[in-house]
């Protein structure tokens, strides 16, 4: 038989580095050169050697079973005396199916599987029996596989590949309040006679070694990570041990956040303390998690915590005792704080205007007003003030900074009794940023987003979000709003490539503030935070 010197690759759709047991997928032999040409393959696979055959296409459909090699060549139907050379083998790996796992840090729960693959697409559902699929309606999604909850209950987590192939449900969360009593049952399928021991974390429980029955059943009280197993017989033989179950204790005790001043408006620079009460908590060493318009954050034995007000939003916290993570307070009830412009003697401009900066980029911050000395000070998150000369060099009224640092920083200008508006800037080792103003944007003004790669320029897709939610899903690096309103206020942040920029948060102004008296007080407060 002649050998027809065109070349033969084999190609897989969808092309996944790991299949799993059970997945479907399409192997494609391509002839080059061979276009208006009738042709048939024959395949070589780990299990056998397929006999010619004709196709109208060149995809052979197989579920994956083996891991090995496939390849193939092909010859004419014109010529079936010669045929081309077989193609370099495909290498394809088939493993076991799957397990998720779920796991949570806080109120985010984090789904993924084992062993490590892509290309999925994660499901949560909250429920023991009727399942609740849980949605962008009922649930905060911060990305594909992680999802923030504030409700207790039990929570599961599957997930889908493009083929159609599930992962198993597994992977559970409770949450339980103080004083309720939570029943575990241990139980190995489809076999009688076990004993069954119990773990919290890595210590064995010994209380709780279940002699006989057909569930070992347990009743707790006391938050942790759960796992049982198995055994029986004389020398014994154990189980595998199961998955963990994480148990979290809700206390019943009101937390309160209080605002000092108890001001209902406040204006950008004046500086406000928010306090964190427990009630019936006394005697009780607590460390305190805020939440707030731009962020979560723990601040560790401190019930105050003063800001310089920034942003208008909602402001709430939570506590748990030192001695006890799987335990903590419901969240407060939000204290909801308005933040307005004034009309400062001095103005900051940044250049170039965004907030979001790679840590290499120079950036320069003029500030403009009736004086002709000024100074750029700044406050390093959360408590660190600093002026120029200490990070940058200061040219008349510019203060110009080579590399910006990899951090969250207030900047804002003084001299004498005038003083700017503060503004945020952030830097960044990340390969993708969100280009956002830095200045509050007045309502029914236009504003422009962007987003920008490190070391070139975008050329695939580009996704923005707000609030976690998708709103444009375009070929443009840009997304343009006409006219902004207060419901344009938030979170953004961009997506291209698989990269995630940062978000960053987008300000609203009201187009009318009507003042009949103003008060504005600025001064240095060292241990004070700026969002």
């Amino acid at each position: 038989m002649e050998t027809v010197p065109n070349k033969v690759i084999v190609r897989q759709k969808p092309s996944w580095s790991q299949m799993f047991r059970g997945e479907t997928i399409t192997l494609t032999c391509e002839v080059q050169g061979g276009e208006g040409v009738q042709w048939e393959y024959q395949w070589r696979t780990p299990q056998s050697l397929r006999s010619w055959r004709i196709r109208a296409e060149t995809g052979q459909t197989i579920t994956a079973s083996i891991s090995g090699e496939y390849s193939c060549k092909s010859r004419s139907t014109d010529d079936l005396y010669s045929s081309t050379n077989w193609s370099e083998a495909l290498r394809l790996s088939v493993s076991d199916k799957p397990k998720a796992q779920l796991s949570r840090s806080g109120e985010t729960l984090t789904c993924s599987v084992n062993p490590s693959s892509s290309g999925w697409r994660y499901y949560f559902y909250r429920g023991e029996k009727n399942d609740e699929l849980l949605t962008v309606k009922n649930t905060e999604f911060i990305s594909n596989e992680k999802i923030r909850v504030s409700r207790g209950g039990v929570y599961r987590c599957t997930g889908r590949r493009e083929s159609g192939y599930y992962m198993e449900i597994t992977g559970t969360t409770t949450t339980v309040s103080v004083g309720d009593r939570v029943t575990l049952i241990c139980s190995v399928e489809k076999s009688t006679g076990w004993k069954y021991e119990w773990f919290r974390g890595t210590s064995y429980l010994s209380e709780y070694r279940i002699n006989g029955g057909e569930n070992g059943e347990i009743r707790v009280s006391q938050g942790g990570i759960y796992r049982c197993r198995g055994f029986r017989g004389e020398p014994a033989i154990y189980s595998d041990t199961s998955d963990e179950v994480n148990i979290y204790i809700t206390f019943p005790n009101k937390v309160i956040v209080t605002q000092k001043p108890s001001w209902s408006q406040m204006f950008r620079g004046e500086t406000i303390t928010l306090t964190c009460e427990v009630q019936g908590g006394e005697g009780v060493q607590w460390e305190y998690q805020w939440r707030t318009p731009q962020s979560q954050r723990y601040r560790t034995n401190r019930k105050d915590w003063t800001i310089t007000a920034s942003i208008s939003g909602e402001y709430s916290c939570k506590s748990r005792s030192t001695y006890d993570s799987y335990s903590s307070t419901n969240w407060s009830e939000a204290l909801k704080l308005s933040v307005s412009d004034l009309h400062p003697s001095a103005s900051l401009s940044v250049s170039p205007d965004r907030v979001q900066h790679f840590t290499s980029d120079s950036v320069s911050l003029t500030c403009e007003g009736n004086s002709a000395e000024w100074r750029v000070g700044s406050f390093l998150l959360p408590d660190l003030l600093s002026f120029c000369s200490d990070w940058g060099t200061m040219n008349g009224s510019t203060c110009h900074v080579q590399k910006i640092q990899s951090s969250n920083a207030v900047f804002w200008c003084e001299s004498g009794s005038a003083f700017s508006n503060a503004v945020n800037i952030t830097g960044h080792d990340d390969d993708l940023i969100l280009l956002s103003p830095v200045h509050p944007v007045t309502e029914g003004h236009s504003v422009t987003l962007g987003c920008k790669w490190r070391t070139e320029n975008l050329r695939s897709k580009v996704f923005f979000y707000q609030n976690y939610t998708l709103i444009q899903s375009e070929s443009r690096v840009e997304m343009i709003i006409p006219a902004v309103s207060k419901s344009h206020e938030g979170f953004y942040k961009c997506q291209s490539s698989g990269k995630e920029s940062p978000q960053s948060w987008l300000a609203i102004l009201s187009s009318i503030i009507n003042l009949s008296q103003v008060f504005f007080k600025h001064f240095c407060c060292y241990n004070c935070i700026s969002f």
